[in-house]
């Protein structure tokens, strides 16, 4: 059964948002090392592991926080989500050495991620 992995938050002011979610519950965040702005988030430890994710900035005021759903193929749910009247909003890309993702909408338009690992994605 397909489960959550992943989230992200969008973030107007991203070392506000840090201060504010680590201040709160303790989470770690690490700048990503990749093409642009993002920090990865821990929420838990080996003892209490939690979903980890990631902070980006914002790129538009109705921007949610959104989830990224594990699946084995993003072809084939990009399907399911178009036949059960979804819409894939960003079509498959690469997420080098870690999978390939979509984003797509739900019939009441909030999105979510599928993420399809595959580490020679590139």
């Amino acid at each position: 059964m397909p489960r959550v992995v992943h989230f992200e938050i969008p973030a107007g002011d991203p070392a506000a948002m840090e201060s504010f979610y680590s201040s709160v519950f303790g989470w770690r965040f690490e700048k990503w090392e990749g093409p642009m702005d993002y920090w990865l988030i821990t929420t838990g430890d080996q003892a209490s592991p939690g979903i980890d994710g990631a902070m980006m900035p914002r790129r538009d005021l109705a921007q949610s926080i959104v989830n990224t759903v594990d699946v084995e193929s993003v072809d084939a749910t990009a399907e399911a989500v178009a036949a059960a009247g979804g819409t894939v909003v960003v079509p498959k890309m690469a997420i080098t050495g870690v999978g390939w993702l979509i984003y797509f909408n739900d019939p009441e338009g909030n999105m979510h991620g599928a993420m399809e690992s595959d580490p020679a994605a590139a």
